[in-house]
């Protein structure tokens, strides 16, 4: 029997069956805010196929409310009968949150950070999504204190075209050097190189304001992170499905399992 986890964000929703805590088979696909909750429960079916019949919990978190009302009443009709957790405000994580307003901090962010406390504390965690670039920070005593958003890759990239009348969409993919010999090898060197370089000060700058004792965990995540994470020195650990093994530990705090 596997646990359904499903990490929903603005651009993508990945989806993940998990066996004691392991992330198995997994999917991404978009996250459409027009999608009724009927088609989500049509495109699990198509997605998951067989699989779908080992599902014995349900674990949600999203960033779009929209889309999460939605899966609510997908979860109703379809999956009334198995134990299902949604984090929201009110649902125990079991990491303590020390920011000035806990409910204004993204699902998926603790769940993150949750996450990253079995593998190392004090961490960062670097999430590279489409529409943002998250950075979360866990203390030596495992609580979540805090971080900072940047714009996502793609996000960037496509103001830059919309933005610039001699700019276009190109491939994120790493150029032949830092030195763009076109305006499509530049726009990647910005993309590629300029991130690396962002992420690698911001790192520099949390862990210097964590002021930790000893070493810190430097976790990437997110579906964008291969792009980068070879041009940072910065990493200590690639989590790809990070969140997915975050809300596993949510679900087992909260569904008793």
């Amino acid at each position: 029997m596997a646990l359904l986890a499903a990490d929903i964000g603005n651009a993508h929703t990945v989806l993940g069956l998990l066996a004691d805590g392991e992330v198995g088979a997994h999917w991404r696909v978009s996250t459409d805010a027009r999608r009724t909750a009927d088609e989500w429960a049509v495109l699990l079916r198509g997605v998951l196929g067989e699989a779908l019949q080992q599902v014995d919990g349900v674990a949600v978190c999203s960033t779009v409310p929209s889309v999460l009302n939605e899966w609510r009443e997908m979860l109703q009709a379809n999956f009334a009968d198995l134990p299902s957790v949604i984090v929201e405000p009110g649902v125990r994580t079991g990491i303590p949150i020390h920011v000035d307003n806990p409910r204004e901090v993204g699902s998926d962010r603790i769940i993150n950070a949750l996450a990253a406390t079995d593998i190392a504390v004090p961490a960062i965690v670097v999430d590279f999504g489409s529409t943002a670039t998250t950075f979360d920070v866990v203390d030596g005593s495992g609580r979540y204190v805090g971080g900072a958003i940047t714009p996502g890759i793609e996000v960037s990239l496509a103001a830059l075209s919309r933005a610039g009348a001699q700019l276009r969409q190109v491939e994120l993919v790493r150029p032949r050097g830092v030195i763009g010999k076109n305006t499509v090898e530049a726009l990647q060197s910005g993309m590629v190189f300029g991130v690396a370089s962002l992420v690698e000060g911001m790192v520099a700058r949390l862990a210097e304001a964590l002021g930790a004792d000893g070493p810190v965990a430097v976790i990437a995540t997110g579906y964008l992170a291969p792009l980068v994470i070879d041009e940072c020195s910065c990493f200590t650990a690639h989590r790809p499905l990070l969140t997915l093994e975050g809300l596993a530990k949510v679900f087992a705090r909260n569904a008793g399992r």
